[in-house]
């Protein structure tokens, strides 16, 4: 890996998961702008609010699905000057990995990103992160939030009781339970949301990012998600953080993977972007 490319002005657009909004990249988004680059973080549609108004209100959150995340981020890069580089967290991996198949973006970074349709390992851990929402149906189409205790376990669980509490007053929002749906079952449906083309050879290079003790979405979900690019002409990577939870992009030392991911995407990305 080069040193920082704090020459090349780059433009990134940041892509949060579930249960978050952009608030939850507040750090990254100041750290890549002192470092020159123009960064975006959208969110995803009914999610363009502050997050204790989401709390009090989040029924336009219901409902949202992932095709409706996708179309409404392909939008927003169709209407940049040149292409970016896209950095997207959890279900925000899952968009990076689908927009890069539709041909945008000029590099892609998932990090701990959830799985997509033909990733088959299923953790008891994420059974269980997932569980609150999953386990009820009828949730199909609602906003749902996870607990304090269950956002602890799925998400901040290397940090302390006390420090995950103040992690879940300051980013935690209901999200569409829709979209851990799609994701949950998409093995289950040929026209899932999540289908990629792992053969394509003309997408560009892309870095999947995993923590070493993530709960809610194990490093061997990602590691299995990567093996299914093999057959691709296309650069495909993979590097696991030790002692990295779900809240990676959060957590004690966050820059170490802000600055990896960037400077490979920026390694990567044609010289031109």
């Amino acid at each position: 890996m080069s040193e920082p490319h704090a020459h090349e002005a780059a433009t990134i657009v940041l892509i949060h998961g579930l249960w978050v909004n952009p608030r939850s990249w507040e750090g990254w988004k100041k750290y890549y702008e002192a470092r020159g680059h123009r960064v975006i973080a959208p969110a995803w549609p009914g999610l363009d609010r502050e997050v204790e108004e989401l709390r009090r209100d989040p029924s336009g959150i219901a409902g949202i699905g992932l095709h409706e995340v996708v179309d409404h981020y392909e939008k927003v890069i169709r209407d940049l000057p040149r292409p970016p580089i896209l950095i997207g967290h959890s279900f925000g991996g899952t968009v990076v990995q689908i927009l890069l198949d539709r041909g945008l973006g000029s590099a892609g970074v998932a990090i701990d990103s959830a799985a997509v349709k033909g990733v088959l390992p299923l953790p008891l851990s994420t059974l269980r992160s997932a569980w609150p929402v999953l386990k009820n149906p009828a949730n199909k189409n609602k906003a749902v939030s996870l607990t304090a205790r269950q956002f602890h376990y799925a998400i901040t669980n290397t940090l302390s009781e006390d420090e995950s509490a103040a992690r879940y007053e300051r980013y935690a929002v209901p999200g569409s339970a829709r979209v851990l749906f799609q994701g949950a079952f998409a093995n289950f449906n040929p026209r899932a949301a999540t289908r990629i083309d792992f053969r394509n050879g003309r997408r560009s290079p892309l870095l999947f990012i995993a923590g070493e003790v993530d709960h809610i979405v194990p490093a061997k979900v990602n590691k299995a998600n990567w093996k299914l690019y093999r057959n691709s002409p296309a650069v495909t990577e993979y590097r696991e953080f030790p002692g990295r939870s779900h809240f990676i992009i959060g957590q004690d030392g966050w820059q170490e993977v802000a600055d990896f991911a960037l400077d490979w995407a920026v390694d990567h990305a044609p010289a031109h972007v």
